[in-house]
This record gives structure tokens, sequence and C-alpha cells, in this order.
């Protein structure tokens, strides 16, 4: 199972990025999706989480309104949209999967993780 995250980078704060993160090797519309983040000297945190039928969304409060988690299955490939970037926001985001009920978002017990992406939001 590959886990490929892409989509960082440097930003001001106000704008966008769109992360993607590309799966293979697994039955992607089997999976429930998440997104995680690290800041330095932090732990990893829930971003945010999308069912496996694309149905229901999770978000940590800090992103809701803001952030736009979304999946297209023909591609394997869930996305977030990331806008009104805050400098708190700098970090390392990861995607993985989960095997899970159709209507299941879940913020924890991932089976699969992707390498990083860094985004970085300037004051």
């Amino acid at each position: 199972v590959q886990l490929q995250a892409s989509g960082g980078g440097l930003v001001q704060a106000g704008g966008s990025l769109r992360l993607s993160c590309a799966a293979s090797g697994l039955t992607f519309s089997s999976y429930a999706m998440g997104w995680f983040r690290q800041a330095p000297g932090k732990e990893r945190e829930f971003v945010a989480a999308i069912s496996w039928r694309g149905s229901n969304t999770d978000y940590t409060d800090s992103v809701k309104g803001r952030f736009t988690i979304s999946r297209d299955s023909a591609k394997s490939t869930v996305y977030l949209q990331m806008t009104s970037l805050k400098p708190e926001d700098t970090a390392v985001y990861y995607c993985a999967a989960r095997g899970a009920p159709p209507f299941m978002v879940v913020r924890g017990a991932y089976d699969y993780w992707g390498q990083g992406t860094q985004v970085t939001v300037s004051s």
C-alpha cells in the first residue's frame, strides 16, 4: 500500500493550498481517509476525515469552515482544500487510510500512512 501526498508549499497568511493524496495497493473505495498534521515540537493531530462513500466528513474545530476534505474514487485520491490559511496551520501534513464501514468517519487507528508534505504559512 502506498499513499503519496503532494501539494504542500509556502503560502502567505490568508492564502490557499490544495493537498492531494494518491492511494495505490488498496481498494480505495473501501477505506475511510484522513488528514493529520504535525507541527515542530508538537504531537501529530487529527485534521479531517471522510467516509469511504464520501457522504460523511469530520473536522477538527480549528479548521472548520476553512478546510474541505473530498475524495475521487475514480482517481483513488483524497484532497484537502485549505483556505484562509494561518501561520498556526504550518505543519507537515499526512494522509492515512483505514478500513471502515461505508459511512464511518474516524479520528484514529488508521492502518496506512503516507509520507508527509510540508505546509508553511508565513505571516
